[in-house]
């Protein structure tokens, strides 16, 4: 992994990548490792490169969990990081051109302002019905 990617792990499990606005690599990078559910990474061209036109094979993947990024388009947040037994890991505060990486494990995000992020993730969304709630250390009640 490239070392300006920020790793949050726990007991060896790779848990989020944080890659913050100042990054930009000279060369094409991945975030990710070609093994993780989702690849994300810098692809660099030098004026006039062009990305032939190209259809992708349909190739039968199973994947489990969901991995998601989120990308601050503008604003600052938290993002509340857990293991895989619900444990709160680390909380990076994201500001307007980072984004986090989550490989499939718990999180949350607490906004420092108002706040606009990208979200992509795997789909279908089967709707609220695929989150499990956990209870954030945060919480005052």
């Amino acid at each position: 992994m490239p070392d300006f990617v920020e790793q949050i792990a726990s007991n060896g499990k790779l848990l989020a990548c944080v890659v913050r606005r100042q990054v930009s690599p000279g060369a094409t990078t991945f975030v990710t490792e070609p093994n993780l559910n989702l690849q994300v990474g810098f692809v660099v061209y030098p004026a006039g490169g062009e990305v032939q036109p190209h259809a992708h094979r349909p190739v039968d993947r199973h994947i489990v969990g969901t991995s998601e990024v989120l990308l601050v388009k503008r604003g600052r947040c938290v993002v509340d990081v857990y293991d895989d037994e619900n444990r709160l890991v680390a909380s990076p505060v994201l500001e307007t051109g980072d984004l986090i990486v989550v490989l499939g494990y718990g999180h949350g995000c607490r906004m420092l302002e108002d706040t606009v992020l990208l979200e992509v993730k795997q789909g279908p969304y089967l709707g609220p019905d695929e989150k499990v709630s956990l209870r954030s250390p945060h919480d005052r009640s």
